[in-house]
């Protein structure tokens, strides 16, 4: 709209400059024509009834010998008389004490007016913004007969219409600047307006989410097309939530149904080996046997091993059923990590932190376990690594603990890094790979953030971040 009015009065002051010089161009025509035909009856007027000499081209001269001055005085323009071979007979720009000047007329000048329909030359210039209008015709007798040729010529000065378009253009200008300046006020308000329902629609379309509750666009005032628009996403948003529903519910059903596929298969592997203990035992059992009780108690330890197996496996599956209580208690993160790397013997994992105390209220067991389950992910990772090396990092960062488990093993591929935080997937072969699932709720629980970077064959570094209070 800004630009369309600035187009417009740009236009519109092309056209009003040329309209004006072409008016300005009409109207000094049309006044030199009414001064070309009162110039041109007197001087026939003149020939017919006042001169006393005969009307022949050589008495033209003394005819016109003082009156010529004075009919160009009251016509305003200079008036020149040639005879019919072009040659100046008598003219009003001169007088009798200056030197003749005025080159006679030309061939081709003459050609021009014999072979001219109505034996008329009307010619316009400008020299130096002054306007000239210059006509010749021919000076008949009262039997019109041409006896000579007669040279009118009107000079305007264009100066003055000049300022007078000049200041014409500033007031012209003044009022374009105002418009525009009010086109820009109106064009910001009317987008503004336009855009702010559209604005609204973008923010909310930003904001949707497949895992969320999105919020519908309601909108008190909007155009038709804006609330078919606004309908369009309202009408998407019911379908998202049916369908985010559906796939919310399927995948509680498969990952129930995985977790039952893991659990069955984690306690068949104790139930194995127990089954075999007891066919045996059926097999070899005498009771007239010297060493019958060392055998019991054989066959019972193998038993109670994997009872206390599938004991275990029972209790990690509660432990990762069930959301981490956020118990909080003021504690030492420095002197924690350490209690929790006391475990481990090998002598490859470093400690180092960056302050010697780091005050956050924390769940102590909590935050060991996340630490012991990090450092033994990453004794794994370098099992066969010729010089082994695991760093662990606890600095503070503004309102946060930063803990930094590194290592340089064999590093995590990268088409299994998207489920490397997935329930019962792991790399290893044995385990039940519940471990990273169950200390990112944790750290969740705690609105704190786990992350993670590796390079095949450089290594693997895990970042946690937790609020300090």
């Amino acid at each position: 709209m800004t630009l369309l009015v600035l187009l417009a009065s740009i236009l519109i002051l092309v056209v009003t400059v040329y309209q004006y010089d072409e008016q300005t161009k009409d109207y000094n025509i049309h006044r030199f024509e009414r001064k070309e035909a009162t110039t041109i009856e007197t001087i026939q007027l003149e020939l017919s009834n006042k001169t006393s000499y005969p009307v022949k081209t050589e008495n033209l001269s003394k005819i016109f010998q003082e009156r010529i001055y004075e009919i160009s005085s009251i016509n305003k323009l200079n008036i020149s008389i040639f005879d019919l071979h072009g040659n100046l007979l008598v003219s009003s720009k001169t007088n009798a004490f200056e030197e003749n000047k005025i080159q006679p007329l030309s061939y081709d000048k003459l050609n021009e007016l014999a072979q001219n329909s109505n034996h008329r030359i009307f010619k316009s210039d400008e020299i130096e913004e002054t306007g000239y209008q210059v006509s010749y015709t021919y000076i008949n007798d009262p039997k019109f007969k041409r006896i000579g040729i007669l040279e009118l010529q009107f000079s305007q000065d264009n100066s003055e219409i000049e300022e007078e378009l000049e200041e014409f253009i500033k007031r012209l200008s003044l009022v374009y600047v105002l418009m525009f300046m009010i086109a820009i006020a109106l064009a910001y308000f009317l987008s503004s307006y336009i855009t702010r329902s559209i604005k609204t629609i973008s923010e909310r379309m930003q904001q949707t989410r497949l895992n969320e509750r999105n919020e519908k666009i309601i909108l008190d005032e909007a155009s038709s097309e804006i609330e078919v628009l606004v309908e369009a996403y309202n009408n998407m948003i019911d379908q998202l939530e049916e369908s985010a529903a559906k796939l919310a519910k399927s995948e509680r059903e498969q990952a129930w149904r995985e977790m039952a596929k893991q659990v069955a298969h984690e306690i068949k592997n104790p139930l194995t080996p127990m089954r075999l203990t007891v066919q045996s035992f059926e097999r070899k059992f005498n009771p007239e046997d010297e060493n019958i009780r060392e055998k019991l108690a054989e066959y019972s330890k193998t038993l109670i091993q994997q009872i206390d197996v599938m004991s275990s496996i029972a209790s990690a599956f509660s432990d990762f059923a069930k959301m981490p209580s956020q118990k909080k208690e003021k504690i030492d993160v420095v002197k924690v990590v350490k209690l929790a790397l006391e475990i481990f013997g090998e002598k490859y994992i470093n400690y180092l932190p960056k302050e010697k105390e780091i005050f956050a209220n924390l769940d102590k067991t909590q935050l060991i376990r996340i630490v012991t389950n990090l450092v033994k992910n990453a004794i794994q990772a370098i099992d066969k690594e010729e010089k082994p090396l695991i760093e662990v990092k606890v600095f503070s960062e503004k309102d946060s603990v930063k803990i930094i488990v590194s290592d340089n093993g064999k590093g995590i591929e990268e088409d299994v890094k998207a489920l490397i935080f997935e329930p019962k997937f792991t790399t290893k072969s044995s385990g039940m790979g519940l471990g990273l699932p169950m200390i990112k709720n944790i750290i969740e629980a705690y609105e704190g953030t786990i992350s993670f970077t590796s390079k095949i064959g450089f290594g693997t570094v895990f970042t946690v971040i937790l609020p300090k209070k």
